[in-house]
């Protein structure tokens, strides 16, 4: 079963809409014990980096138990950032730390925030996003991860620069972008993720 968990910091109707569209059995809960019994967990966000993570203090066991089990799990967007060690939007207050690294403010010259549609390039072998490179997806945030390990770096998108788009290490995966509000090749990506073997 995939498990979107609700922290309060999420777009829970656009991503679950996202899951209807693939004809992907889901919930949405922030019952802990449900949590812990899911297959695939999917972690959205939007806000600030802070409020997410008080948000989140009463379901880090339960995610690091399931990211140790080598069980699916998937950030998007802020879900992404939150998965990092620390953000210079909130200082002093720990991530998750399951990436190693940091998330920075967008470089100076670009409009802030990334809205709007850009191009994905993939840069490492990653299976949520077999079949979409080169493909367009739906950005908006205002800053952007930047991990210890460029090897976990799975897709990039230019913007000023070169933004980490997607990340993958082992059984965690994640996108900045909005991939339930990608068309086509961001269901692609929600239908891959449901496909990997457990």
């Amino acid at each position: 079963m995939i498990t979107i968990i609700d922290y309060k910091s999420g777009n829970l109707k656009s991503i679950s809409n996202g899951f209807k569209k693939i004809g992907a059995e889901f919930q949405i809960t922030d019952d802990k014990e449900i949590i812990a019994e899911s297959d695939y967990l999917v972690l959205p966000g939007v806000g600030a980096f802070g409020s997410a993570m008080e948000n989140l203090e009463p379901f880090k066991d339960v995610i690091y138990e399931h990211v140790e089990a080598d069980k699916p799990f998937l950030g998007i967007c802020l879900g992404q950032q939150v998965l990092m060690s620390e953000s210079e939007e909130t200082p002093g207050v720990k991530g998750l730390d399951l990436f190693k690294g940091n998330v920075q403010k967008l470089p100076e010259g670009v409009k802030i925030p990334h809205m709007g549609w850009n191009k994905l390039k993939v840069t490492n072998d990653s299976p949520i996003l077999e079949g979409i490179d080169g493909e367009y997806f739906y950005f908006v945030h205002s800053y952007h991860v930047i991990p210890d390990d460029d090897e976990i770096i799975a897709g990039t998108c230019d913007y000023g620069g070169s933004v980490v788009a997607s990340l993958n290490q082992n059984n965690l995966f994640s996108t900045q972008f909005h991939p339930e509000k990608s068309s086509k090749a961001g269901l692609k990506i929600l239908k891959n993720f449901t496909n990997l073997e457990i």
